[in-house]
């Protein structure tokens, strides 16, 4: 197995997409980390995995807090001796026009899309680059590279997590730490089955392959990227879309 003696830390890794590439990552022989916010529902999926055959163990750590993030990594580190792989996937939105957003709710979605996954880059470089080799993996979105109409402060997040992973690609290059990045596009999830019917049908339109993406789908591409095959790319950005961005 591509993983084997690799552990990984999945941010959000409780469920949807971040659940996906901890079973992904763990199919391919990796020890996993699931942090989330929800200790209980990052307990449960750990379960689950563990019952599979896999070995994960839950972690409950708020992105936004560095110290939240600096003790979980330390604990992560005492638990599995190690961190060689970090995927920054914890996200939310708060969607509104401009002129109707909040303050509150531009700064919740910055600070966690984009915060969080300044903090838990920081947090695993310094042990990485002990060891001469790291894997960071952040989850982005399409609507970062092209924008939205009512997502302006989830678009400057993921935008923002593009910018972080290309400078954090050429800062941490010489210690053979790869930083990549993913840009999902419309993939089935529970974020996304809450559209309306006009918004999904919208996507259908401007997918040239005319369907959805699985979370299964961006979990192939993490589990790439985590692995050795992926070993001459860094500061790059896969757009997981169909075809929707070119």
């Amino acid at each position: 197995m591509k993983l084997a003696e690799r552990v990984a830390i999945v941010t959000g890794g409780a469920r949807g997409i971040g659940k996906a590439i901890s079973m992904k990552l763990a199919e391919n022989g990796a020890a996993i980390a699931i942090v989330d916010i929800n200790e209980e529902v990052a307990q449960a999926t750990a379960d689950e995995m563990n019952a599979a055959g896999f070995n994960a163990k839950a972690y409950k750590a708020n992105v936004v807090s560095a110290d939240d993030v600096n003790e979980m990594v330390k604990n992560v580190i005492a638990d599995f001796g190690k961190v060689d792989i970090l995927v920054n996937n914890a996200g939310i939105t708060r969607d509104g026009l401009v002129m109707r957003m909040s303050e509150q709710d531009w700064d919740l979605v910055l600070d966690i899309n984009l915060k969080g996954t300044f903090n838990c880059s920081k947090a695993v470089l310094r042990p990485m680059m002990k060891k001469r080799y790291g894997k960071i993996v952040n989850i982005a979105s399409i609507v970062g590279v092209m924008g939205n109409v009512g997502q302006a402060n989830y678009c400057a997040s993921k935008a923002g997590v593009i910018g972080l992973t290309k400078s954090n690609a050429k800062e941490f290059a010489s210690r053979n730490i790869y930083v990549n990045a993913v840009a999902p596009g419309y993939i089935e999830t529970d974020m996304t089955h809450v559209l309306s019917e006009e918004a999904k049908q919208w996507f259908m339109d401007n997918i040239p392959l005319k369907k959805a993406g699985s979370a299964e789908d961006v979990a192939n591409v993490v589990s790439f990227l985590a692995g050795p095959d992926s070993d001459y790319v860094t500061g790059q950005t896969i757009n997981i879309c169909g075809g929707m961005v070119m």
